[in-house]
């Protein structure tokens, strides 16, 4: 939460190196930052501080078509974690109230940022379920428009890139009809007995896809060049 206008938004973190005339490092009576959780884990800190998945992990040299993804929720899971993204720590958000589980890995894209101020959402499919936390290459196949309480929310759906099952899968058509309406069904109803609206338009292909998450790298980089300004 920003303290200033009240809105979510990412941290931003910067390393000040404190040193003396002979280029030690003094000690001095009042830390030379913020607190950490106001502020980018990045990599400019050089690693002198705990890393954040959301800042800290590259997205991969392929992005935005094969790009690292960061597991929040395991397939089969009935609990919502999610990313905090003061702590850079997964935490529990709640346990499904509907009598559903996720039908994949879920979690989000490091380095991008979407209109919601937060990551871009995945859902990743693969034959095994992975430990929240995680990270692991996925392949963007296409596009999930969704629409959560009248706020767009929408989800890139990949493959697991290392999974030899789906590394053949290329494009959102490669998938059969029925596993798509599993992921359809699955987000329409997982809100239901929270009485919250979900609505799921037609999948989209794997350019849209890739439009998407560079759109979202954009917006992550902008934020970012924004921030170190001020």
């Amino acid at each position: 939460m920003d303290t200033q206008n009240g809105t979510d938004s990412p941290d931003i973190i910067e390393c000040i190196t404190n040193k003396n005339d002979n280029g030690f490092l003094r000690k001095t009576s009042r830390p030379p930052h913020p607190p950490l959780n106001e502020r980018i884990l990045s990599s400019m800190t050089r690693r002198a501080v705990a890393a954040h998945p959301w800042h800290d992990l590259e997205i991969g040299p392929g992005a935005p078509s094969v790009f690292h993804c960061v597991i929040e929720i395991s397939k089969g899971s009935k609990v919502k974690y999610e990313l905090d993204k003061k702590t850079g720590l997964i935490k529990v958000d709640r346990v499904l109230y509907s009598s559903v589980v996720y039908p994949h890995n879920y979690g989000f894209i490091p380095r991008t940022l979407c209109e919601d101020n937060d990551p871009m959402d995945v859902l990743v499919i693969m034959q095994e379920p992975v430990l929240p936390g995680c990270f692991v290459r996925a392949r963007a196949i296409g596009l999930m428009p969704m629409i959560d309480q009248g706020e767009k929310d929408d989800k890139i759906i990949a493959v697991c890139e290392d999974d030899p099952e789906f590394r053949q899968c290329k494009d959102i058509t490669d998938l059969p009809p029925h596993r798509l309406a599993e992921i359809r069904r699955f987000f329409e109803d997982y809100k239901k007995n929270e009485n919250k609206e979900v609505a799921v338009n037609e999948f989209l292909p794997s350019g849209v896809a890739c439009e998407a998450i560079q759109h979202s790298m954009d917006l992550y980089a902008s934020y970012i060049v924004e921030s170190l300004r001020r």
